[in-house]
């Protein structure tokens, strides 16, 4: 059985027993706004945990069973998420770097994304609570993930998407079984339409932000990266932000090792953006909000309204995070050095986190010896369409050794 938890409203403070399923709070609520206010914050009785004489190999032992929300952890689905491989890179275009770079792998999890972090956490929340239908909005990689993750767990899943979704992502939905609704419009759009199902017809939704259970899912990745860097804490963790979830779950993970008493500071998380959709960035230190419409090649992370805004603001401004962007040329640039540097193929998003590390480096921000972590959120074949622009295919030759050996000359 899991330890008590109460849902926190990170507006206005006011806590809530789990006796029911919550999405936003109450109260803040009530007056609907963009981003949303009233964000819920699942909290643990810390105290209490570190009386226990907490130790950081039972969390692991036990699958984190001291801080989650789910009652039973049978009620997971048995594909295998999270565990995903942290690579240590030593060199970039077979010259040395000065600093220790570390590439979090998340490609590896069941349907290739991060997203099955949430999605595995959110799947036995609704099983617990007696829902078999879970709806989400997405621009693919959450909605490939419920699908997936639904039909390990035999519940049904609605995924709404905006039409302009990536084919493969859309792809992934539909061999899962999940019933896809495309939308003619935004990302935003499709999740206004997914809140107003789930009000009409009692569906349990997994929406980014708007669930709490989502960022409770995705902490996991921080106690992972903690464990593989043998117990120790990076300088710097660079993360692809769209709505601010990941960004708020790598928080909310070191912040309960912090809490425990397990490390003595906050690793430096950086949020990056594409230069096309910064408004979770830009708006950081802003007074009000102001929304620029976005346009980038990093479908993941592209967003009007990040959904969890404040949460992600207020994470960053207490411990001293720092944030970048960086345009749709630096990701493909940065997409094609990672791929023929490590072998590994990420998706823009993913590319996007790893241009932001390429970026510090370049303007001479990254300290020698230092311990740098980069979040590879998703696999580039979930948007090949992305890379064809700017990738050129060789005209085919005559099949005999003259022409090969002109053609291997050539290029």
């Amino acid at each position: 059985m899991s330890n008590p938890f109460l849902y926190k409203c990170t507006t206005c403070d006011r806590e809530y027993e789990p006796k029911r399923v919550y999405y936003l709070c109450p109260h803040c609520s009530v007056n609907k706004s963009n981003p949303p206010k009233g964000v819920l914050k699942v909290i643990y009785p810390y105290e209490e945990l570190r009386g226990n004489d907490f130790s950081f190999k039972a969390l692991l032992e036990n699958g984190f069973k001291d801080l989650t929300p789910i009652r039973d952890l049978k009620n997971l689905p048995n594909l295998k998420v999270g565990n995903s491989p942290l690579y240590k890179i030593e060199k970039l275009f077979d010259a040395k770097l000065h600093f220790n770079l570390y590439l979090k792998d998340d490609s590896q999890n069941p349907t290739y994304s991060f997203k099955d972090r949430a999605s595995g956490w959110v799947s036995a929340h609704a099983k617990e609570n007696g829902f078999d239908t879970i709806i989400t909005a997405s621009t693919g990689n959450a909605g490939s993930s419920i699908a997936g993750i639904c039909a390990s767990q035999g519940q049904r899943a609605i995924v709404v998407v905006p039409a302009s979704a990536p084919v493969a992502k859309l792809t992934q939905i539909i061999m899962y079984g999940a019933t896809i609704v495309p939308v003619a419009g935004t990302y935003d759009d499709a999740f206004d339409l997914s809140v107003m199902a789930t009000e009409e017809f009692g569906f349990y939704n997994r929406n980014t932000a708007y669930n709490p259970i989502t960022v409770e899912g995705k902490k996991t990745v921080s106690f992972e990266i903690f464990n593989q860097l043998n117990k120790s804490i990076p300088d710097r963790i660079f993360v692809p932000v769209g709505d601010g979830v990941i960004l708020s779950g790598v928080y909310k993970g070191f912040e309960y090792l912090l809490k425990l008493g397990v490390i003595e500071k906050m690793p430096v998380m950086v949020a990056v953006q594409s230069e096309g959709s910064n408004n979770l960035v830009r708006n950081i230190n802003s007074s009000h909000f102001e929304v620029k419409e976005s346009k980038t090649i990093a479908d993941s992370i592209s967003v009007d309204y990040p959904r969890n805004f404040y949460m992600a603001r207020d994470f960053i401004k207490k411990y001293n995070g720092e944030w970048i962007s960086v345009s749709d040329t630096e990701i493909i640039d940065a997409g094609k050095n990672l791929a023929r540097n490590t072998g590994l193929f990420a998706e823009p998003a993913s590319s996007a986190a790893y241009a932001g590390l390429l970026k510090y480096s370049g303007l001479g921000r990254i300290n020698d010896h230092s311990s740098n972590v980069v979040l590879l959120t998703g696999s580039g074949l979930k948007n090949v369409s992305a890379f064809l622009d700017y990738l050129k295919v060789p005209e085919p030759i005559k099949p005999d050794i003259t022409n090969f050996m002109q053609f291997i000359k050539d290029n």
